[in-house]
């Protein structure tokens, strides 16, 4: 297909296209940004290096630590908790907050989420009404679950400014609120299971008079500067993923090089090389996510919803195997609280559930995937009965629609990839057929279910599945062609093995999941599921 900027390479998978320009040559940053990035992250090492995070995880503090919570920390603030005014804001905006923001002067808080509101935000019930003479709103309401909530100075609040009707929910809208204004008060640390020294509260809004110049982005479209915000925010959370993965990987090796059992070293038995191996191969898809992702961020104006979703799903459950597996190779000492492990697994946790559980992210990857194939579907189906007076029309309409369809059905010799290096030619060959095949699903599903695809949730996730899979293996064929084109095949061993691993192993997921669409027990898994829901309980009991 001719190179489109503003087109979102995942979205195109389920037309059954694969956009090459956007994805090769795999992104790479500049010597500059590299260097600036290489010495902030080791001043910060050498800093946190001192750090007792156990005993900060333990009391609950957060004067700083060198973990999940010092990420979440920083993520909350600079991710989510002022990006709004990044995106959105204007210059005088900009100009009185982005500099104490950027020093830390100011810490910023994202406060979305609701008593009653968590995945439907559109139910808040946060209000915020505007004076007679418009010079301000009054904004009442309380948030639940906002990190830096007890710390921050800055928030970006999300509140009803329309009243709900019986036919649709009101409108939102965006606010940059200070605690300086009045009426902002937190209530106590939440005791948490994981990231226990980051600073999660309650924040209530009392009768805060907050001025008409406050709203970030236009009045009544603060959805889609909520949005936009937590588009960045999964990309920032699955790079964070990425950190995490690697150091994993540190401390499982190390302690597979020096536990010795029967005689050697527990890395040289098998089933411990095939955690470690898979620990690394997941880490350097995850890694190669971000950056196509990144790279997409970087053209501006281009819709990369999906990509940033995917990332959070594959990166955020890439760790947490990750954390499962370093702690199942240290073995009893891994549970143990003096070591890392156990404090690991608690603070990963979050990372499937916060900006967006991971089953409400791949439904929306699934829907948001199958929206276009599904106007065109509609729309083949109108142009034909509106061209039968026409038949040269009609003709080029079927045209069309068969090269689509002969290239779906038709097994290898397909040419959308041709800057793969040859080294992964039957990589790049599965890929071409699975994109193919996830074109053809995605018009059975259609056509099977129409507009209640949207109560379809496992026939979407399987969608979402094979797509997110797709663009991780996109993503690291790419960065490997990359790199042997940069140092040579011989100088690649290590990246080549990891390519062709990862690839065979989400090829079989994708495979499993193509099954699955006409072979599964979805009806009588729903149907336990029900039962469980109107008993209450488990009713199988072996003893009764």
């Amino acid at each position: 297909m001719p190179f489109d900027p503003q087109a979102s390479f995942g979205k195109s998978l389920f037309f059954g296209d694969i956009l090459e320009d956007q994805l090769f040559p795999y992104p790479q940053m500049d010597a500059d940004s590299r260097e600036t990035v290489r010495e902030i992250v080791t001043a910060t090492g050498k800093y946190m290096a001192g750090i007792d995070t156990t005993r900060l995880d333990r009391t609950g503090e957060m004067p700083a630590s060198w973990d999940g919570s010092v990420a979440v920390t920083l993520g909350a603030h600079s991710s989510i908790g002022f990006k709004g005014l990044l995106l959105f804001g204007t210059d005088a905006q900009k100009r009185k907050w982005l500099p104490k923001l950027a020093t830390g002067e100011m810490i910023a808080a994202f406060c979305l989420t609701e008593p009653g509101s968590g995945s439907d935000a559109f139910s808040i019930r946060t209000r915020a009404v505007k004076s007679a003479d418009g010079s301000h709103y009054v904004l009442n309401g309380e948030k639940i679950w906002i990190t830096n909530g007890g710390i921050a100075d800055f928030f970006t609040v999300f509140a009803k400014t329309s009243p709900d009707t019986e036919t649709q929910k009101g409108k939102i809208t965006a606010f940059a609120v200070t605690r300086d204004l009045g009426g902002v008060t937190h209530g106590p640390h939440e005791d948490k299971m994981g990231i226990r020294a980051s600073v999660t509260t309650t924040v209530r809004f009392d009768d805060v008079k907050v001025p008409a110049e406050n709203v970030i982005g236009e009045e009544e479209k603060g959805f889609k500067v909520a949005m936009s915000i937590l588009n960045h925010g999964r990309t920032g959370l699955g790079a964070g993923c990425v950190g995490g993965q690697k150091r994993l990987l540190q401390l499982a090796s190390e302690h597979a090089q020096t536990r010795k059992q029967f005689g050697r070293p527990i890395g040289s038995f098998g089933l411990v090389k095939e955690k470690l191996g898979r620990m690394a191969m997941r880490c350097y898809a995850s890694e190669s996510l971000c950056y196509v992702v990144s790279a997409t961020i970087d053209r501006s104006g281009v819709d990369y919803s999906v990509e940033g979703a995917a990332t959070k799903v594959f990166n955020s459950e890439a760790l947490w195997v990750a954390a499962d597996q370093a702690l199942q190779i240290a073995g009893g000492m891994g549970y143990m609280r003096e070591q890392p492990y156990e404090r690991v697994v608690r603070d990963v946790r979050i990372n499937r559930i916060f900006e967006g559980t991971n089953e409400i992210l791949r439904l929306y990857v699934g829907l948001t995937g199958v929206q276009k194939p599904g106007e065109f579907l509609q729309g083949l189906g109108k142009d034909l009965a509106n061209s039968l007076n026409d038949p040269i029309k009609s003709l080029g309409l079927l045209r069309d629609y068969g090269r689509r369809k002969v290239r779906q059905t038709l097994p290898y010799g397909r040419t959308q990839i041709t800057r793969a290096h040859e080294s992964m030619r039957k990589q790049v060959a599965n890929v071409e057929d699975a994109v193919q095949e996830l074109a053809s699903l995605t018009e059975s599903v259609l056509r099977r279910h129409g507009r209640q695809i949207v109560e379809k949730q496992f026939a979407t996730r399987r969608l979402a599945d094979v797509a997110i899979d797709l663009m991780a293996m996109l993503a690291v064929i790419s960065r490997t062609s990359s790199l042997i084109q940069r140092r040579g095949l011989a100088a690649c061993e290590n990246e080549l093995n990891i390519a062709l691993a990862f690839c065979t192993d989400a090829h079989h997921r994708v495979q499993q999941n193509f099954h699955a669409a006409s072979h599964n027990n979805d009806e009588e898994i729903k149907a336990i599921a029900d039962r469980a829901l109107a008993t209450g309980k488990y009713e199988n009991d072996i003893l009764l």
